[in-house]
């Protein structure tokens, strides 16, 4: 059994209702939960068919959104359950042929497809263990002062064309194992947005395999909000900041060996 969980932020009834209808397509989903930060609720989103679950005028984050839906997911003892955003789409084919990889492959917790953009290019989003140079720093540099780093910590000299073991996957698309959040937990709600996907990644590799898995795909379209915004730039930053403080700024053995372990296995492959 599959269960989804999207989380809405002023999001428009044709983005959600475009994805609610992809998903009920697929044969293999049980309940989609739609959780509502917005300020007001939506009456049209609330007629589709889905549990729709409004936060009462309290915008709580998106990790904290998605574990009232996981926490829903365990009471009912579902098999997976998948994190999305609602700017994703794909063929609702996929979703059988990721149940069947996961069900041979049960030491996988976490599974991340191929993303593309709407053109058509490839969205880099395996990475490696970041280090605050790769998540603040950077972004106040020139780009051709950080290409050499970017592709390393974005994994680019694989190529995205094989099934890979990935330390840090997008949150865009997260195919859970609902045992493996059993025991590593959920979303760390101290974090509002951006660094929980990396966290949660790590804590499931630290005891499952996370995987890049490129045999399917869906289509992102990315916004990269705290790109265009001051205060979702502020956002950005001071939940990074809560991160480091959590795992370790320059100090994270942990960071050190996973990374070296993943470099020397695209090496050698």
């Amino acid at each position: 059994m599959i269960n989804v969980s999207i989380v809405l932020y002023n999001t428009s009834f044709e983005e959600i209702e475009r994805l609610v209808r992809i998903l009920r397509h697929a044969s293999c989903v049980n309940t989609i939960y739609l959780v509502d930060n917005s300020a007001v609720s939506n009456s049209e989103i609330q007629k589709l068919p889905v549990e729709y679950i409004f936060n009462n005028h309290n915008n709580i984050g998106y990790g904290a959104a998605h574990n009232i839906a996981l926490r829903k997911s365990i009471e009912q003892n579902a098999d997976y359950h998948l994190v999305v955003n609602p700017d994703i789409s794909f063929d609702p084919i996929i979703l059988n042929g990721i149940v069947d990889f996961m069900n041979k492959n049960t030491g996988i917790g976490h599974l991340m497809p191929k993303v593309f953009y709407p053109d058509g290019q490839i969205q880099y989003l395996c990475k490696l263990l970041p280090t605050p140079f790769d998540l603040i720093f950077r972004r106040f540099l020139p780009a051709h002062w950080t290409e050499k780093r970017s592709r390393k910590f974005e994994m680019r000299e694989t190529g995205y064309n094989k099934t890979m073991d990935v330390p840090y996957l997008s949150g865009c698309f997260m195919f859970l194992r609902m045992s493996a959040l059993k025991q590593v937990g959920l979303f760390d709600e101290r974090f509002f947005m951006y660094p929980e996907d990396i966290d949660l990644t790590r804590r499931i590799h630290q005891k499952y395999r996370t995987v890049f898995y490129p045999e399917v795909s869906v289509v992102h379209h990315h916004a990269q909000d705290s790109y265009k915004s001051k205060r979702m730039l502020w956002i950005h930053i001071t939940n990074m900041v809560k991160y480091f403080n959590k795992w370790g700024w320059f100090f994270d053995k942990e960071r050190k060996k996973v990374n070296e372990t993943i470099f020397k296995t695209i090496i050698n492959t």
